[in-house]
């Protein structure tokens, strides 16, 4: 979890390999309360990232579909070049608005993660 985040933020840290244990302990408590509170908008950094289980791709798709109305936006803050053009190319499938930045970037990030209507255009 990323802490010191704007009211109605939420943030997570991605190292490694995902797990299906990743979403059922941190993942899905922290967004299903997100979602009860109003529109999510989220912050990932990922710094480095090896892939998913299988149980964590399962887990990630019914984690979107739950809550499928209840994103608002979610900023991609990586280096790793293949996630960036990933989200950049796929990112219209992702509910609500998704934008990617560089790490050096985290504030901008999560200033456009947490504003009504974003800078350059964005709503």
């Amino acid at each position: 979890m990323l802490e010191n985040l704007p009211e109605g933020v939420i943030g997570f840290r991605l190292r490694g390999r995902l797990s299906g244990e990743d979403y059922e302990q941190v993942l899905s408590p922290v967004l299903a309360a997100a979602a009860q509170a109003g529109p999510v908008r989220c912050v990932l950094v990922v710094e480095e990232f090896q892939g998913m289980t299988a149980e964590a791709m399962k887990d990630d798709m019914k984690l979107g579909l739950e809550h499928l109305r209840g994103w608002k936006r979610i900023a991609v803050v990586t280096d790793v070049a293949w996630i960036g053009n990933l989200t950049n190319l796929f990112g219209w499938m992702i509910p609500g608005e998704t934008k990617v930045f560089p790490l050096s970037s985290l504030a901008a990030a999560t200033t456009w993660a947490a504003a009504e209507t974003g800078t350059d255009g964005d709503t």
